[in-house]
């Protein structure tokens, strides 16, 4: 078993044991797409690193999630976007056959193209929501369909029930393939929570969730590739995680694009993402029980 610094939140042997843990965190650190700066291959270790340093009780759901058991896997390591799909694909395929919950940490946005086409297969009635600056939607960037600007094409190979938020960059030839009822563009909702009702009701029973953390406002999250002015703020992002929890069975998400600095800031905002995440839906999971 790892030691207990590499693990998620420096868990002890009895709550990161896989036989016993019900989430597994995936560490995917790839960084062959990204197209600016360049650092998100150093993501997940920040992030496992940050999150040693969380306070494991969450105040607002009232709970320890950590005592439901949280693995963390060994990288996912590739040289080429197709094998990294393959490997992902196949690594995640495993976990949800043993009944774990994944939440995989990249990594460019790319890394989420293996681990939803794993999801796709196991849930056939899966929706996605997508938190994200940009549309991701191109069919091909720079000579390739696995780019990182392409993740949300791939995944509509999968699934057509793909809603996304917080957008506020797009090529313009992402704009005709976006349904009007399922993007949220971030101009259009800055300041306001009433979108997210509706946000909600466009996603089916069965969720998963892809977050490039460049949704927030490079204000609070400056640590990412690409970042963009006018992002989310936390708690309107936490809100809208509440919402789907509390309506929805979320079944994974991952988080990606974290660029690590000297700043520790936005990677501990990564980590407590993570935890809160998960305290939002395994709380809602014991009250549908």
């Amino acid at each position: 078993m790892a030691k207990a610094s590499s693990r998620f939140c420096g868990l002890p042997d009895r709550y990161a044991d896989y036989a016993q843990a019900s989430a597994v965190i995936l560490p995917i650190p790839f960084d062959k797409t990204s197209t600016w700066q360049k650092g998100a291959d150093k993501g997940p270790s920040a992030i496992i690193e940050a999150s040693r340093y969380l306070e494991l009780y969450d105040i607002e759901t009232g709970s320890e999630v950590f005592k439901k058991g949280i693995f963390t896997a060994r990288p996912i390591n590739a040289a080429t976007s197709s094998s990294l799909i393959k490997k992902t694909d196949a690594a995640v395929s495993q976990y949800l056959d043993d009944n774990k919950f994944v939440v995989s940490l990249g990594g460019d946005h790319s890394v989420s193209i293996g681990v939803i086409k794993a999801y796709a297969n196991h849930f056939k009635d899966l929706s996605i929501l997508h938190l994200d600056a940009h549309g991701d939607s191109r069919d091909s960037y720079e000579g390739s369909r696995y780019n990182h600007a392409c993740v949300i094409a791939r995944a509509r190979e999968y699934t057509k029930n793909i809603v996304s938020a917080g957008i506020r960059s797009i090529d313009v030839s992402e704009r005709p393939g976006m349904a009007k009822k399922k993007v949220f563009f971030a101009h259009e909702i800055h300041g306001s929570d009433k979108w997210m009702a509706k946000a909600v009701q466009q996603l089916g029973n069965t969720v998963y969730i892809t977050i490039d953390v460049d949704v927030f406002d490079p204000g609070i999250m400056p640590s990412t590739g690409t970042p963009e002015p006018g992002g989310l703020g936390w708690y309107q992002v936490m809100r809208l995680l509440s919402a789907v929890a509390k309506s929805k069975r979320i079944v994974g998400f991952d988080i990606v694009e974290l660029c690590p600095s000297k700043d520790k800031a936005p990677d501990f905002l990564a980590a407590k993402l993570i935890y809160t995440l998960l305290s939002y839906i395994y709380k809602n999971r014991a009250d549908k029980i």
